[in-house]
């Protein structure tokens, strides 16, 4: 099982390039697509879903042009768009019977997939509710099921989390973790917390390039000897986060509790401390803001 992005750009109206020369070789386990708001990650997600067409360069699935011929890719794809449609007359049981349907599922085969994903995604007592009158986050976890209905080899969820409550965030996580032996999951979101929790791989990318990939332990290896923690007064702070690059400040009753990167020791009582992964994302991630942070960059 293999999904092979090589060279692959998208250039929209006006010259504005959406995804520029992303090229990443994948095979079962779960891809954290990590980066901020407008960074591509929703353009890479459309080209692998076969919504949309790359401006240059290729996919590959199994070694098949995903463009040229998608519908190999297509049988074994569940795909969850960050803007996901509903029809809100439908019940859930309804609209997934219908997306089923469309999948060329067969009816019985369908129906006992629908009652397990129902549990699955805790909406069993609500299945035969209108999909207009759920919360954002119950419209969510229909999104979600309906993505897993064919059971793919290819699951693709972009910004999936978005309107979850913190016990459904980490019944889906524990579940991508669960699906990911024997399949390809790319997770692609803002958020490093859901990554941190799931992700066996890593891609971070920004302003339509990507730029490292690695194991989340490579990653926080690799900013090692550069995350610090002090306190500082409150008076101090503003001047602290205009020098250092800050990934976290906590208030307590002697000061603040501040954690930030830099090459040195950023201050006399600055201790080094163990990196996260949210280090990791801002070292390659955020812009600079002092010169060390350029260095480490």
């Amino acid at each position: 099982m293999n999904l092979s992005i090589q060279h692959v750009g998208k250039t929209y109206r006006r010259s504005v390039r959406g995804l520029d020369d992303f090229s990443l070789e994948l095979g079962p386990g779960v891809l954290g697509l990590l980066g901020p708001n407008g960074a591509g990650k929703s353009t890479l997600m459309r080209i692998l879903a076969t919504i949309t067409k790359p401006t240059d360069g290729q996919v590959t699935w199994n070694g098949t042009n995903i463009v040229k011929s998608p519908d190999g890719l297509r049988a074994e794809l569940g795909y969850l768009p960050q803007d996901f449609g509903i029809y809100p007359n439908l019940s859930a049981q309804e609209f997934l019977e219908y997306i089923g349907a469309a999948k060329g599922i067969d009816r019985a085969a369908c129906r006992r997939r629908i009652d397990e994903l129902l549990v699955l995604v805790n909406l069993t007592d609500a299945r035969k509710r209108p999909l207009g009158g759920l919360s954002g986050g119950m419209r969510q976890r229909v999104g979600i099921a309906q993505a897993l209905l064919n059971d793919p080899k290819l699951l693709i969820v972009d910004e999936p989390t978005a309107g979850l409550d913190p016990e459904e965030r980490v019944r889906f996580r524990n579940l991508l973790s669960d699906l990911s032996g024997e399949r390809i999951v790319i997770l692609s979101t803002h958020i490093v917390s859901d990554v941190e929790a799931t992700a066996t791989h890593i891609a971070l990318i920004n302003k339509g390039r990507l730029i490292v990939s690695a194991a989340p332990e490579v990653l926080m290896k690799k900013v090692e000897g550069r995350v610090w923690e002090w306190i500082v007064a409150s008076s101090e702070l503003n001047a602290v986060k205009s020098r250092h690059r800050v990934s976290a400040t906590i208030r307590r009753s002697d000061g603040v509790r501040v954690r930030a990167l830099s090459d040195a020791q950023p201050a006399p009582e600055a201790q080094p401390v163990t990196p996260n992964l949210e280090d990791a994302y801002l070292m390659f991630v955020a812009p600079a803001t002092d010169e060390a942070s350029t260095k480490a960059a």
